[in-house]
């Protein structure tokens, strides 16, 4: 039984059998026998054999006797120092492990940095699976020390990455993250934004995100997909230009963007964003399942949406309604 499983669980208190076995060996000086101790105490043998094994490893029993069957009472901060030094051992012995791993894999750094030079497909590295993304993530999230600007395709990015974010927040780091429209209506989305935006963060939101992309101190670049099995997976890029290019779209996209206010702010503040978004979608041709897709809301919400353009402008088929509201937002626009 590990020191951690030993002080997890209840405290001690009358009833419990190892309460009352120690309170037992402390009256009496000694435990002569468990069975003579499971006699007087009312416990069942099993109870008490299981008792005395925990306070044995716990340091407040010591065995008195070659045989293992005669146990006296430790001073219970004696019993704690002893612990303490232990789980003290065992916490530099798994740092010096620590420090053994990171020495050992940074022997092969400038080897992997090496062979990575003299090839420019290396600037893109993909990982894949979960686990190797959240180490990555990590690693990039403690390395960061100004600015993180993050584009947020599906509402599900936020969540995962939301840690994240409220660590490097903690730490005095910039956080602007760009989401799309869809992120308002959803309670839960809505709900973890605050919790991003009461830490600091600044949020906006825009009809369409192409891509979740993440920008560390504008320069290593991170960009999120799926791979066709399911599996999460990264790509990690150390390319100034691929970083200006993503920069250069943040920033087109923050300079349209609306921001993300307060915690009831549903679709109201960007209406008229939303449906130009989905006239000018319409209009191309695509139909009410692309539309929904492309700007990340469910079908349902987008036909709800289709069909209140398509009475504000008298329409009778979709397609005119698309051209009609194209051309309205473009005389606007103009």
């Amino acid at each position: 039984m590990s020191v951690t499983t030993l002080f997890t669980g209840r405290s001690p208190a009358d009833g419990d059998p190892v309460t009352d076995i120690y309170r037992y060996a402390a009256r009496k000086g000694v435990i002569e026998a468990v069975e003579v101790a499971a006699e007087d105490l009312g416990l069942s043998l099993r109870e008490a054999h299981e008792a005395v094994a925990n306070l044995v490893e716990s340091r407040l029993l010591r065995v008195d006797d070659s045989e293992g069957r005669r146990f006296v009472p430790v001073d219970p901060e004696l019993a704690s120092a002893s612990l303490v030094s232990s789980v003290e051992r065992e916490i530099y012995q798994r740092r010096e492990l620590i420090d053994q791993i990171r020495e050992r894999m940074g022997a092969f750094r400038s080897e992997y940095g090496d062979a990575g030079r003299s090839s420019a497909a290396s600037a893109v590295e993909y990982l894949v699976g979960a686990m190797e993304v959240r180490g990555f993530l990590k690693m990039a999230g403690d390395a960061c020390r100004d600015e993180v600007l993050a584009m947020q395709a599906a509402g599900g990015d936020v969540e995962d990455l939301s840690q994240m974010y409220l660590t490097l927040l903690a730490r005095g780091v910039t956080v602007r993250i760009i989401c799309q429209h869809r992120s308002r209506a959803d309670v839960s989305t809505r709900m973890l934004l605050k919790r991003l935006t009461d830490a600091g963060a600044a949020v906006f939101t825009v009809s369409h995100v192409p891509r979740s992309a993440v920008v560390f101190d504008r320069a290593l670049v991170v960009m999120f997909g799926v791979e066709d099995d399911g599996e999460a997976s990264v790509a990690r890029v150390h390319n100034h230009g691929i970083a200006k290019f993503l920069l250069d779209l943040f920033n087109h996209l923050w300079e349209t963007a609306t921001p993300l206010e307060g915690v009831e702010v549903g679709y109201a503040n960007v209406a008229d964003d939303l449906q130009q978004a989905i006239a000018s979608l319409m209009a191309k041709g695509y139909t009410d399942e692309v539309v929904a897709r492309k700007l990340g809301m469910s079908v349902r919400s987008c036909r709800r949406h289709i069909a209140m353009l398509m009475r504000d402008l008298d329409a009778t088929s979709r397609f005119q309604a698309g051209v009609q509201a194209a051309r309205r937002y473009l005389g606007a626009a103009g």
